[in-house]
């Protein structure tokens, strides 16, 4: 499928309503379970969200956007949800994703990006040059695997109990 702004923001719009009905009012073990060590809880996983509508969408866009020489991204700290949802609840994290979310979508229409802008570039600390099409394409796919990723530590927490019907269940053994 070739990136498509419109279809984009057909998976954008629809993340925190998504979180939202399936997160909201669980108890605490299928929110703060993780998959053992060095691994994400949900809550881990919502908080990490968060911090990229603060850190990372937008504010690369702009960069790559601007009529700046210096297109450089600062690097993006992958785990400083820990620090920054400690004393937070799960509905928090959630209500505060889905205004930043509104926010951020808001101010990508706003731009009015042209398809003629997707070949923009910058640069990414870690992987180089880096085109507006090949952030924007992320962005979506960073929502989707970290859905895939909250589905998958839901779904191990019944591991042990599913018996033989493991075997037909590929989720339970990634």
């Amino acid at each position: 499928m070739t990136y498509n702004l419109k279809q984009a923001l057909e998976i954008l719009e629809r993340t925190p309503n998504t979180l939202n009905a399936w997160l909201t009012n669980l108890s605490d073990e299928w929110i703060y379970t993780n998959e053992g060590d060095n691994t994400w809880s949900v809550f881990d996983v919502v908080g990490h969200l968060i911090h990229g509508e603060k850190t990372d969408w937008m504010i690369r866009t702009r960069i790559i956007l601007s009529d700046s020489e210096n297109k450089t991204f600062e690097s993006f700290d992958r785990f400083a949800q820990f620090e920054n949802s400690k004393g937070k609840t799960l509905q928090q994290l959630l209500k505060e994703f889905s205004e930043l979310r509104v926010e951020n979508l808001k101010a990508l229409k706003q731009l009015e990006i042209k398809e003629s802008q997707f070949g923009m570039k910058a640069t990414h600390p870690e992987l180089g040059e880096v085109t507006l099409k090949e952030l924007l394409a992320t962005w979506v796919t960073h929502d989707l695997g970290h859905i895939a990723q909250i589905t998958r530590v839901m779904a191990k927490l019944y591991k042990d109990e599913v018996g033989p019907w493991e075997a037909f269940i590929p989720i339970l053994n990634k």
